[in-house]
């Protein structure tokens, strides 16, 4: 028995280790991924989808997001010891190696793949289109002046992929919502950059919190203003009424007090208001589902 728990005790300590990778103590990425896909896949089916669709994209959404923390950490292990917030990275400071990362990376994202057998060919097209976009967006700080763009895009797609899934096509509801999120995504990303700038300029690698310099708070202000000014109007469209005007109302109220956060650009203030993004997400779902479940 001792000889037995002995050699359990290392395989534990790898499985922690491999939650540290994919954060899952950290969820917080999951959220910002599920609340806006979810929303896109109420608006798609008019209402409730069916389990099978939840629990498809809930467990997608999952999944793709921890693979894609194990390559993020692959391709930014020569920086991450160097900046504050994510010095102590387990691929970073050598607990996790870069093969074994990108094992446990291959993993979740084939257990991702499998889901799609139970999806339409336009939702598996759709999600590959997914992938190669989210694969590529680590190296985009390197080059690009405003990788958030990529990561824009990246965040979006569970967006269209609910589409595809429910009505095998990609409507103009569809588009403008993915392009709303996009500008979401930027703002929170943002304020995520605000943290790490000092330290990114130091490593020379690419941020909107830099390319935007002192103009970065009215951009994220900016940002919120569509992403919300979009969803109301798509709303309007589907001719949802008071449930999702109190929810959009509370993503509103998120939004400024996320503005009023980072406006003296301190670390950990902007930090807390990149964290309290989910909030947002979650008031707009919220909304959705209320006023589906009331009004059709």
């Amino acid at each position: 028995m001792e000889m037995t728990d002995a050699m359990a005790h290392p395989w534990r300590q790898r499985l922690r280790l491999y939650g540290r990778l994919i954060r899952i103590e950290r969820p917080i990425g999951v959220l910002l991924l599920l609340w806006p896909t979810l929303t896109a896949l109420w608006f798609a089916a008019h209402g409730w989808p069916g389990w099978k669709l939840l629990a498809i994209f809930v467990a997608g959404t999952w999944l793709m997001r921890a693979a894609g923390c194990a390559v993020n950490d692959v391709a930014d292990r020569r920086f991450d010891a160097h900046v504050k917030r994510t010095a102590q990275r387990v691929v970073a400071t050598g607990q996790v190696s870069a093969r074994e990362a990108l094992a446990v990376a291959a993993a979740l994202a084939a257990a991702a793949a499998s889901l799609l057998i139970w999806l339409n060919p336009a939702a598996r097209l759709t999600a590959l289109a997914a992938v190669a976009v989210a694969a590529g967006y680590p190296y985009f700080k390197r080059f690009f002046a405003l990788p958030q763009a990529m990561l824009g895009i990246a965040f979006s797609f569970g967006i269209p992929m609910t589409f595809a899934a429910v009505q095998a096509r990609l409507s103009p509801v569809a588009v403008w919502m993915t392009v709303g999120n996009f500008f979401w995504v930027i703002a929170y990303d943002t304020e995520y950059a605000m943290v790490d700038r000092d330290d990114d300029l130091r490593l020379g690698i690419h941020s909107s919190a830099i390319l935007f310099g002192r103009a970065d708070v009215a951009v994220v202000a900016v940002c919120y203003a569509v992403y919300l000014a979009v969803m109301a109007a798509l709303a309007f469209g589907e001719r949802l009424g008071a449930g999702f005007a109190a929810g959009w109302a509370a993503a509103a109220a998120c939004a400024v007090y996320h503005v009023a956060l980072i406006r003296q650009r301190q670390r950990e203030a902007c930090f807390r208001a990149f964290q309290h993004n989910h909030w947002l997400g979650l008031a707009i779902f919220a909304g959705t589902v209320a006023d589906f479940a009331l009004s059709h």
